[in-house]
């Protein structure tokens, strides 16, 4: 079976059950959209919502997919940056115990922190502090990282860093690898279009896009956003919420529906999808099929709280594999 490496932002979520959308506003941040924030603002949405029920997970987009796929059989490693702190190490315990192969920096910066604010409607809405995450450099990366993986992993959120996303691509590139890119967030993509759109055309063979970000991408409707992104890539996947998700390649497309259940908390469900569909893709199954498998994850993130899925659903994802 092919391995695959991710790379992307070594955090930690710190997840908000929101009892309305009052604090999202009053902190001015968009509902539904991921936001970098400061040390301070970060410590601020830490005061504002001291008092509301909530939970702490390993997270960030790349890593989430890392371990939905680790936890379904697949060989795996993460590169990333994490401070020498108790969140630090909570985030390296957590790939080691899902059995993941940390590849991680170390720095005297406090660890990255993602604050995840959930509306009543499942909805979900970050304040980020990357702290020691946004460390990690082109220059961190070693060939011999990626030699021994088949297929790299890594999410849309690097783009703010240039020369970072442009090197993890060449390498990848260079090492002969395929390359899996989430465009992650329609904000992200809407502030670094030009470049990302060069990056998605020189190096990526897999596109993962929900609706806001595949329209923030090309201008398009969903359709449309299909056929733009598939020209650019080998295989393009948008995903539109409640009604599926549509896989092009070539000129054929799969049209995925998706699992009934209850939503609870939407983050996670893209990450988790990413990780259903790229197991699907190592093990050579249509592209249907792997879609198949990422909407069954994505069900099972979104029924409960938090980017992970318990020991017992994972039972039933793998029989009903």
């Amino acid at each position: 079976m092919k391995k695959v490496l991710g790379i992307g932002n070594a955090l930690v979520d710190a997840l908000n059950k929101l009892e309305n959308d009052d604090l999202l506003n009053e902190l001015g941040l968009p509902k539904g959209s991921m936001q970098l924030v400061d040390a301070q603002t970060s410590k601020a949405i830490q005061e504002k919502s001291k008092n509301l029920e909530k939970e702490m997970a390993s997270g960030g987009s790349a890593a989430n997919t890392i371990h939905g796929l680790a936890n379904l059989g697949v060989e795996t490693a993460f590169i990333g940056t994490v401070g020498k702190d108790e969140i630090g190490n909570f985030f390296i315990e957590d790939l080691k115990k899902s059995g993941i192969k940390p590849l991680l920096n170390l720095s005297e910066t406090p660890s990255g922190l993602a604050n995840a604010m959930i509306s009543p409607d499942g909805e979900r809405t970050f304040g980020t502090y990357l702290g020691a995450a946004i460390e990690l450099s082109a220059s961190d990366l070693k060939p011999e990282q990626f030699k021994d993986y088949d297929i790299l992993h890594v999410e849309g959120y690097l783009v703010q860093n240039h020369d970072l996303l442009e090197g993890i691509l060449k390498t990848a590139k260079e090492q002969g690898m395929e390359i899996s890119l989430d465009l992650a967030s329609y904000n992200v993509v809407e502030d670094n279009l030009d470049f990302l759109t060069k990056m998605v055309n020189q190096y990526v063979d897999i596109v993962f896009a929900n609706e806001e970000e595949a329209k923030a991408f090309t201008g398009q409707e969903p359709d449309d956003a299909l056929n733009t992104l598939a020209e650019a890539t080998k295989i393009a996947i948008v995903k539109v919420g409640s009604k599926g998700s549509m896989i092009k390649e070539n000129n054929k497309i799969a049209n995925v529906g998706v699992e009934k259940t209850k939503v609870v908390d939407t983050t996670g469900a893209g990450d988790l999808y990413a990780a259903g569909f790229l197991y699907g893709y190592v093990n050579n199954l249509p592209h249907e099929k792997s879609g198949q498998i990422g909407a069954l994850l994505a069900s099972k993130v979104i029924a409960d709280y938090g980017a992970k899925i318990g020991e017992t659903d994972w039972k039933e994802i793998k029989n009903r594999i």
